[in-house]
């Protein structure tokens, strides 16, 4: 098979939770043990960093990373979904894995993929692994799938484990309350191995405190952290975007806490790695300008969305023009209401199966006060924006990472 091929029969052949949304989904961690137990234990051996939580963890995962690598470390980054190219989830110093790699270990192991039937998710992580453990790596960082206690990632013992923060999100497979979700991220908190918390709640802190308690897991609170004056210089980073405040100091506490187990990195690799981790990287998608008033992010819940709508109402456009496009499985009563009834709204269904028809999301947005029409895909629904805004008005695009997938 050839790369388009392969990928072919990754999506068509094996669960995809983007695509087949819950049945995809195993929460069990015996599936990838037994995978990891036929490739021989990659994962046994790396330096990892693990990161979870419910906003963030791409962000901090890459910025980490930048930093790890701008320290000279051979670093690895796996990451979750991607945007344009299936590659983009596993990365040695900011390159994707070759198209031949990824060819040569569906063909390697086809036999065993047809036999057992991992999801898609079980085997780009197993993917990973066996990938990182041929490359020399330094470091390798993890970013968590879903939840943390049964995601596919929970296998590794890490050097330091971090959670960004715990809102909402995924109700149906992490629990409807804060606990509950902050529980199930805690599950990547492990016997004395530090873990940086990003954000307080004192819904979540409790759950944390508890679980690092009982495992004699030194814990570290990046909200209470002192940090320097260069790191609240927000034209300085390239990772732009109202949220990436907490994240910056997630990200510096974790830096802190691997300078503490004698891991060198340098004032310089810190302050480079922080302020060009998009560009290191490769993240897409982030707070990011499309054209000089076409902006996108992939924001797709209640906390995450509450930061962007707030900041684009604050930056003083004339007019917003929202092209947005969600899943079927999304609870639109939780995101919905934070949209301003003043902008004009072009909905949108992003190209894929799950994604809720756009005529279906005007109609519920249509009770919120959300007015607009719609189309049948995100490129038609851009366009049709791209034709009305004027000078000093925006555009926005987002609702859901597969919609900003379509336009980066």
């Amino acid at each position: 098979m050839n790369y388009s091929e392969t990928l072919e029969f990754l999506f068509a052949q094996l669960p995809v939770f983007q695509r087949d949304g819950a049945k995809a989904l195993d929460f069990k961690l015996d599936r990838i043990l037994h995978f990891m137990e036929y490739l021989g234990k990659p994962h046994k051996g790396l330096n990892y960093i693990h990161v979870a939580g419910t906003n963030g963890k791409g962000s901090v995962s890459h910025a980490i990373a930048s930093i790890l690598q701008h320290a000279g470390y051979r670093t690895g980054l796996y990451t979750s979904p991607h945007l344009k190219d299936f590659r983009e989830r596993i990365k040695v110093n900011g390159d994707c894995i070759s198209q031949a790699e990824v060819i040569g270990f569906v063909a390697r192991h086809k036999d065993y993929i047809n036999e057992f039937r991992p999801s898609f998710f079980e085997l780009t992580v197993a993917m990973a692994f066996d990938y990182f453990a041929r490359q020399e790596l330094d470091f390798a960082v993890i970013e968590v799938g879903m939840g943390g206690r049964l995601d596919s990632t929970n296998i590794i013992t890490p050097l330091l484990s971090v959670i960004t923060n715990i809102s909402f999100d995924h109700k149906e497979f992490l629990g409807d309350t804060l606990e509950q979700i902050a529980f199930e991220k805690a599950g990547i908190i492990k016997s004395a191995i530090p873990v940086v918390i990003g954000e307080f709640h004192p819904d979540t802190l409790a759950v944390f405190e508890r679980l690092a308690l009982e495992r004699n897991a030194p814990i570290y609170k990046a909200f209470e952290t002192v940090t320097p004056e260069w790191l609240t210089q927000v034209e300085l980073f390239d990772l732009q975007g109202p949220y990436q405040s907490a994240n910056r100091k997630t990200v510096f506490t974790a830096i802190e806490v691997l300078r503490s187990l004698g891991i060198v990195i340098s004032e310089d690799a810190l302050r480079h790695g922080l302020q060009h981790a998009a560009q290191t990287t490769g993240l897409l998608g982030r707070w990011q300008w499309i054209d000089k008033n076409i902006l996108c992010d992939t924001a797709h819940n209640q906390a995450g969305l509450t930061y962007i709508m707030e900041r684009i109402t604050s930056m003083g456009y004339s007019k917003l023009h929202l092209v947005i496009g969600v899943v079927k499985d999304k609870d639109l009563s939780t995101i919905l209401p934070l949209f301003p009834k003043t902008a004009i709204y072009y909905f949108v269904a992003p190209n894929l199966p799950r994604a809720l028809p756009s005529h279906e999301l005007k109609e519920v947005a249509s009770i919120y006060g959300l007015i607009g029409a719609s189309y049948p895909s995100v490129e038609s629904g851009l366009g049709a924006a791209r034709e009305a805004v004027l000078e000093n008005e925006l555009v926005f695009v987002g609702g859901s990472t597969f919609t900003v997938a379509e336009i980066v």
